[in-house]
């Protein structure tokens, strides 16, 4: 594993760190978002470690060990590497080098953006023109009105070159594969978590995940500041609910929501000793609990009941292999999701929804993807059903209320 793994407080036991969770190696963070330059809590295997050069980048650094344990894996040995790059997340990182190639792209701004990019994805098929586009975020001001202008172009340009280094090293991981005669019969899986982050930083971000200095002494100016342009190591901003919704057409909401903003990412697959339909597109809804699945499948291995004498909880996600080689899968009868309080329900193409703390609505996806036209009302029945089944997932699931959660006192984060 290479990655960031953020599932888990940062405590001594270490009991829920990657190398106590079956990997037996890690290079990574086990907070998130943390900076590029000076990574907190960065770790080898169970040891904290510092940056290991001047020039230190995480966007780098994950793939070279990335590399380095495909390389180092015995010829003939089957082996599965997870690598989940913080890019483009928060915060806004960039080489200036990589910056150069998007100098001047977003001087259009926003709206336009928005406009380009459904354009492009209905011609490329991913979108039916039947979607209308969802309105623009009513927070949001309009490019021609918004002050700040330079800035606000300078964290896109940020993200982009975000986005084009962790494509190049994606690129050496499979460059890699290919070194080792491994490519075409490994299968690669890559997606987003979530939408786009829509949060705006403020200028007293105290966390662990914050440095206060720079590795070179320099103090760490925290928040989104028009005055001070993103990108260098002395910053620690967002890109902002602006390009957020830009990044996010034609869906509503952001991360965090489980509207279609906030949860639809595309799933691209490569495999080319199985999977005979490259470059086609396949719109059967898939979670990532199909994730596991998949890979059990393609290793026609077994998902056990038990180990060491304890009892599992059982596999949920459904083989996306079908799918994937042109075949038909036995839909989910229910795909579900909850956010600090945000929940939702999928049935085929119905999904009822709701964000936090309003009622559910109810949309035909296939009709209406971006979630404009609220059924609840007129099919009230089918709401009713979806939610009782929705509570039933989750009261098994574990799931708790998020109100109750508020409630409760924070705990003071553990020292470093």
């Amino acid at each position: 594993m290479s990655d960031k793994w953020h599932v888990t407080p940062v405590t001594p036991s270490k009991h829920n760190w990657p190398r106590q969770r079956g990997f037996d190696r890690f290079y990574g963070t086990i907070h998130g978002a943390g900076s590029f330059y000076d990574p907190a809590t960065l770790t080898r295997e169970n040891e904290p470690i510092e940056p290991d050069s001047p020039d230190y980048f995480y966007t780098d650094a994950i793939a070279r060990n990335a590399c380095q344990y495909i390389a180092e894996n015995p010829a003939g040995s089957p082996f599965f590497l997870y690598a989940a790059f913080t890019a483009p997340y928060w915060p806004m990182h960039a080489i200036e080098a990589d910056l150069a190639k998007y100098k001047d792209r977003y001087t259009d701004g926003w709206d336009a953006l928005r406009l380009e990019c459904h354009r492009r994805l209905i011609e490329m098929g991913i979108v039916d023109k039947s979607w209308p586009l969802t309105p623009c975020d009513p927070r949001v001001s309009a490019w021609n009105e918004a002050p700040n202008r330079e800035w606000h172009q300078r964290r896109m340009e940020v993200y982009a070159a975000m986005v084009d280094r962790m494509d190049r090293g994606v690129g050496r991981i499979l460059d890699t594969l290919e070194a080792k005669n491994q490519l075409d019969n490994t299968l690669i899986l890559f997606l987003s978590d979530n939408g786009g982050c829509a949060e705006e930083l403020g200028p007293k971000m105290a966390a662990r995940h914050v440095p206060l200095k720079t590795r070179d002494g320099r103090p760490v100016l925290q928040g989104n500041r028009p005055e001070l342009m993103p990108g260098g190591p002395e910053t620690y901003q967002s890109y902002g609910q602006g390009w957020a919704n830009a990044s996010n057409t034609p869906f509503r909401l952001y991360k965090h929501w489980v509207h279609e903003g906030g949860i639809a990412t595309p799933l691209i697959a490569h495999w080319q000793a199985r999977l005979r339909k490259p470059g086609s597109l396949d719109p059967e809804p898939g979670h990532l609990i199909d994730i596991m699945a998949t890979c059990l499948d393609a290793a026609s291995a077994r998902y056990p009941a038990e180990y060491n004498g304890h009892r599992i909880t059982p596999l949920e996600g459904r083989s996306l292999l079908p799918c994937l080689e042109g075949r038909k899968r036995t839909p989910h009868t229910g795909l579900y999701w909850e956010h600090e309080g945000n929940r939702a329900i999928r049935e085929g193409d119905w999904k009822l929804v709701s964000r936090y703390p309003d009622q559910w609505e109810l949309f035909n996806l296939k009709a209406d993807r971006t979630e404009l036209a609220d059924l609840a009302a007129r099919e009230p029945k089918r709401a009713a059903r979806m939610a009782a089944r929705y509570a039933t997932w989750a009261a098994r699931s574990q799931v708790v209320d998020w109100s109750e959660i508020l409630k409760a006192p924070r705990l003071p984060l553990p020292p470093d």
